[in-house]
């Protein structure tokens, strides 16, 4: 998926929010004694799900959390996170996501800023930093293990010192960052409207049997990916749940179950490529659907041609609850040949047009300009984003790239600027330049040079990167940070981009 935007998108209320949710409550219970999630190869029943919920139910009403009240979880790819986020979604709740790979002193500062009645997290996210960001704005705090105790209360609620109240939404939603790809990580809000949209398109309405194949869930729950795991009960389908992708383990479900079809991203074709993986271990696979970042040419025709796999690809971003535009089966039947490099066409209830950058006006059938959407079910404002494009007669969409300097790094976004700041940060840094540089598996990576300050004594390479960990997600941290006297500069003082990219890799 790509990122957006220039104006922010109005949310509104669907008249779909309590049936969904009444939907999800009732189809987590119809597994009953059967599977539902397979993580670390263990099958969790739903009737265990069920429970998981429970307990964190009874903790967050013993802390005297309403309903309405926002709950922040430091989400993991674990059991007992996905039973959170599934359980607050079927009760309506409205929730803050915390992304879990980062500082605790980063975790800390997020939970400031969201100011959350209660705090959801893994024991071992319950460090000094975290407990005392808590306490300081008085959330109650619930630990989640799957060893026993499965669910403790970490410390009471503080009403005296919480000021929650004023940060409620006002629509029952799903609060996740972007990853900052056109400034800062901005926390979005997604509507439990726009949530059931973008499950019913990633499903195609289709419906399941008992003994079909699992979904495979591991995108992080963080994201606009929880759709993924959200897609199990819609389809009333278990689901195996990795923490973290791994080819090993991402072979290892495919060829156990037959899986027909599973989401990817550039990365993991680079991945599964790199790893050799033999062609008939993937045989179950009919098709993948992709997004997360473009689909170069040359990586999809090494990997269809040596898998016999299609290669579906979508078009979206947070902001839109994801896809705005993708492609069916059907659709790679009839066009797939001619159409390679588009993202197909816009979903059902998506309208999308291209807007000429020095008119301003809607531009030419075929022509390129930044691509704007309009998703019904998040409102009637036409969202700006930053990438070029361009669309056909026959409604297909083709992405050019990027009108912005952001770093795609195996689908996470990276603004430059918003690492250079950091590195700015640092007494001895005069001056600094973030770029991006080619590397096989992730597609690109961030590299940095800094120039230090005359006088003072250099910083190390190490002493910068954890600068940037402090600060920053860890996607953020540069492979490389090369100290130099003095950054190559063109007649206008700027740095000079492909000079300083020609310093990566260099003794």
């Amino acid at each position: 998926m790509s990122k957006r935007t220039t104006s922010s998108a109005r949310y509104e209320n669907g008249d779909g929010t309590a049936e969904f949710a009444n939907q999800l409550s009732a189809r987590l219970v119809d597994y009953g004694d059967r599977p539902c999630i397979e993580f670390e190869q263990r099958w969790y029943t739903g009737e265990e799900i069920v429970d998981y919920i429970r307990a964190i139910e009874l903790a967050l009403a013993r802390a005297d959390v309403s309903i309405s009240e926002r709950v922040a979880i430091v989400v993991r790819n674990r059991v007992p996170h996905a039973a959170a986020v599934l359980g607050c979604i079927a009760r309506s709740r409205p929730i803050a996501m915390i992304n879990s790979y980062q500082s605790a002193e980063s975790m800390a500062r997020d939970i400031e800023e969201v100011r959350p009645s209660a705090v959801v997290a893994d024991r071992q996210d319950w460090t000094d930093a975290v407990v005392a960001a808590c306490e300081r704005v008085g959330s109650a705090g619930v630990s989640l293990s799957l060893d026993p105790p499965q669910t403790e209360t970490v410390m009471p609620r503080n009403h005296a010192k919480g000021r929650g109240s004023d940060r409620i939404a006002e629509v029952p939603a799903l609060h996740i960052l972007t990853s900052g790809t056109t400034g800062p990580p901005k926390r979005v809000p997604i509507p439990l409207s726009a949530l059931e949209h973008t499950v019913r398109t990633m499903t195609g309405g289709a419906t399941a049997a008992l003994d079909d194949p699992p979904e495979l869930v591991y995108w992080p729950f963080g994201s606009v990916g929880i759709c993924q795991l959200l897609a199990g009960p819609f389809l009333g389908k278990r689901m195996v749940l990795l923490e973290k992708f791994s080819v090993e383990q991402w072979v290892r479900a495919v060829k156990t179950y037959r899986i027909k079809r599973a989401g990817v991203q550039p990365t993991i074709l680079r991945m599964i490529l790199q790893a050799d993986v033999p062609r008939e271990d993937l045989a179950s696979l009919e098709y993948l659907p992709g997004g997360s970042g473009p689909l170069e040419a040359e990586l999809r025709a090494e990997f269809e041609q040596r898998y016999g796999i299609p290669l579906l690809w979508a078009y979206g971003a947070t902001e839109f609850a994801g896809s705005v535009c993708a492609w069916t089966p059907e659709l790679h039947r009839r066009f797939g040949a001619t159409k390679e490099g588009s993202v197909g066409r816009p979903l059902p209830g998506v309208q999308v047009r291209v807007i000429d950058a020095a008119t301003g006006s809607e531009a030419a059938v075929g022509a390129q300009g930044f691509l704007e959407a309009k998703v019904a079910v998040l409102g009637q404002n036409w969202v700006r984003t930053t990438d070029l494009a361009s669309v056909d007669a026959d409604g297909f969409v083709t992405v050019h790239g990027r009108g912005d300097g952001a770093i795609n790094r195996g689908g996470f976004k990276i603004l430059p600027e918003t690492v250079r700041e950091v590195l700015l940060g640092h007494r001895a840094v005069r001056d600094a330049c973030v770029v991006g540089v080619p590397d096989r598996r992730l597609g690109q990576v961030p590299f940095a040079a800094v120039e230090v300050r005359r006088g003072v004594a250099a910083p190390v390479e190490s002493e910068l990167k954890e600068l940037v960990r402090q600060a920053l997600p860890s996607h953020h941290v540069p492979v490389a940070i090369a100290v130099v006297e003095q950054l190559p500069r063109n007649a206008a003082l700027k740095a000079k981009l492909d000079e300083v990219a020609a310093m990566y890799g260099r003794d």
